[in-house]
């Protein structure tokens, strides 16, 4: 895999870098290691739409992270792993998260190596989150992201605000479910056959650009794209037979966030050109909390929002004329409880998608997390949701952190 042979060649700068640290006694090095374990299970308890589906999913994870840093912490390498075993054999699988070398130093920072970049600020999707591709075999939310290798570049001011600049040399092909896994199309689809409108492929040279900034109570953001795409596109012929490939985008994003009070009023919205495709996107809602209700710490967050996508039934994700409703709920207690709930109704159907995600610790270092994912009254029409309508799943997992 060339992504190994990054991996390997970033390994090795990085260790230069590292020896290089210890050797100079004027520089302290600090350690940090970190392990999670986690057993999970999922269960899918409709009968399955294809052939040689299964309805039991149980899995192993692991999650190893590393930093050592020195010149006061000026200077660090980060490493965060993943392995997961599973039924799936797609859903089997390992990734370096990030393994990257920063430096600090006044009002910059620099990066190199494999890396993980969050933008955004709703709750239901992340239009503008676009540097990482998607763990697709991970997580149905999209929440899950595979390590980016990049340089980045960051440019810190007080009065003119924050300048991102990337340059990302090597482009991730999403994974999908295989012959046994839920929440795929009637073909399997195997990465490696998924093609790109660029004829360097997965070595096209992409960049990217974001500033953000605040003014009083709002939060800004702008961002910029350009390169292969994260989501393939998909075509469907007469047949069934599903053609895809990555395209060459343009992509401008914009993010707000309004902090008035106890309310947080929220829009992501994006304009994507491509040859075979343009479009536009937004996602627009609100979040009000209402805080230390029972005088505990007991915190219930209420949020609504609106999903719009141009691409109609086509849009990857399903969400095309939505609206979410959900809940947060935040204890605040020594456990850490949380729950988060709700539900996405497609406005022009009846198709709806409900979600939970609970999670508490117990003892010192163990966590249980509970998700489910309801998929109703799925409109026949919507051709990508339609393949997943007997998908409704649960699932449980137990974590233990050294």
């Amino acid at each position: 895999m060339k992504i190994v042979h990054i991996s390997l060649l970033v390994i090795l700068v990085l260790s230069g870098l590292n020896t290089y640290a210890q050797e100079d006694n004027s520089k302290k090095t600090t350690h940090d290691f970190e392990m999670e374990l986690e057993a999970e299970y999922r269960y899918f308890y409709d009968d399955a739409l294809f052939e040689e589906q299964k309805d039991h999913f149980p899995s192993f994870a692991i999650r190893p992270e590393y930093a050592i840093s020195w010149n006061k912490g000026y200077e660090s390498i980060n490493f965060k792993g993943f392995f997961r075993l599973d039924v799936d054999e797609e859903r089997t699988h390992w990734d370096i998260r990030e393994l990257y070398y920063q430096k600090a130093k006044n009002n910059w920072e620099f990066s190199l190596g494999l890396k993980k970049v969050y933008w955004g600020v709703t709750e239901s999707n992340h239009l503008v989150d676009i540097i990482n591709q998607t763990d697709a075999v991970e997580t149905f939310d999209g929440e899950e992201k595979l390590g980016q290798p990049m340089a980045q570049f960051t440019w810190i001011t007080q009065k003119f605000g924050t300048f991102d600049f990337f340059y990302l040399p090597y482009h991730r092909k999403r994974t999908f479910a295989g012959d046994k896994g839920r929440l795929r199309f009637p073909v399997v689809i195997d990465k490696e056959d998924l093609e790109y409108e660029s004829s360097a492929k997965e070595w096209r040279q992409d960049l990217a650009f974001r500033w953000k900034h605040y003014f009083n109570i709002l939060d800004i953001g702008l961002s910029y794209f350009y390169g292969n795409g994260r989501e393939p596109l998909f075509a469907f012929d007469s047949l069934g037979n599903i053609n895809a490939f990555y395209p060459v985008i343009h992509q401008a994003g914009l993010d707000l966030q309004i902090t008035h009070d106890a309310f947080l009023w929220k829009l992501e919205s994006i304009y994507r050109h491509a040859s075979a495709q343009e479009f536009v996107a937004l996602v627009a809602g609100l979040e009000y909390t209402f805080s230390n209700i029972d005088g505990n710490g007991l915190d219930i967050g209420l949020l609504g929002e609106y999903l719009y996508d141009e691409r109609d039934e086509l849009a990857l994700n399903a969400l095309q004329n939505d609206i979410f409703l959900g809940s947060r709920i935040a204890f605040n207690d020594t456990q850490d409880t949380s729950i988060l709930i709700g539900g996405i109704k497609d406005l022009e159907s009846d198709s709806t998608i409900f979600s939970l995600e609970a999670s508490r610790r117990f003892g010192s270092s163990w966590t249980a997390e509970i998700e489910a994912r309801i998929f109703d009254n799925i409109d026949d029409n919507e051709i990508i949701l339609s393949n997943f309508r007997e998908d409704s799943f649960f699932r449980i997992s137990i974590s233990k952190y050294f």
